[in-house]
């Protein structure tokens, strides 16, 4: 049986601290957005001085990245539960974009774009777990309609999957407030589903 460490005090009060900071962050970020998120207010909700933000958090876009990570491994494990009942391709990325769609309800509007934003930073910080669980889950599902014969030899699937996902956080950024927003990631999906059918 394997036994499981206990993190030392030091690394479970780095951890607590780390957690106020991101949680306060977050606050502070649905609050202001994150370009006017005011690090002295972060501090302050956290109880800290002002340097451990910087030590936990270079910058606020590293912040952002730590809720995609979570808000990816969150969205994977619902995909997963999804995926049990063994939709179809088309019922997978219909689920997909709900899911996504949904978090804007979870983080607010202020910070859903903020969120979506980041894909498309030339101040993204380099992501270093290089693990993406909602990209391997939809190419996962491309792959698994390949075998059946649903999608094209040819398509790659975790290129897909990047397109897929990438595509649809572009067009939630640039059609936030459209009222055909809908129709239009309905269209989305249709489209990308053509993209990869066998012909």
């Amino acid at each position: 049986m394997a036994t499981v460490e206990k993190p030392s005090a030091r690394e479970a009060k780095r951890l607590q601290t780390r957690e106020r900071l991101l949680g306060a962050a977050i606050a502070e970020f649905k609050r202001a957005g994150m370009a006017d998120a005011d690090v002295g207010s972060i501090v302050a909700a956290a109880g800290v001085a002002h340097g451990t933000f910087f030590f936990h958090f270079p910058t606020k876009e590293h912040v952002l990245l730590e809720l995609e990570r979570r808000e990816e491994e969150r969205i994977a494990k619902q995909l997963d539960r999804y995926l049990d009942a063994a939709p179809d391709l088309s019922s997978t990325l219909k689920e997909a974009v709900r899911l996504v769609v949904g978090l804007e309800r979870r983080l607010g509007a202020s910070l859903f774009k903020d969120f979506l934003a980041l894909h498309f930073s030339q101040t993204r910080p380099t992501d270093e777990s290089k693990e993406h669980p909602v990209i391997v889950r939809v190419a996962q599902e491309i792959e698994r309609a390949q075998q059946l014969g649903r999608v094209a030899p040819q398509v790659v699937p975790v290129n897909s999957a990047v397109f897929f996902l990438l595509g649809l956080y572009a067009l939630l950024t640039t059609t936030h407030d459209w009222p055909t927003q809908s129709a239009m990631l309905d269209d989305y999906v249709a489209s990308a589903l053509r993209s990869l059918e066998t012909r």
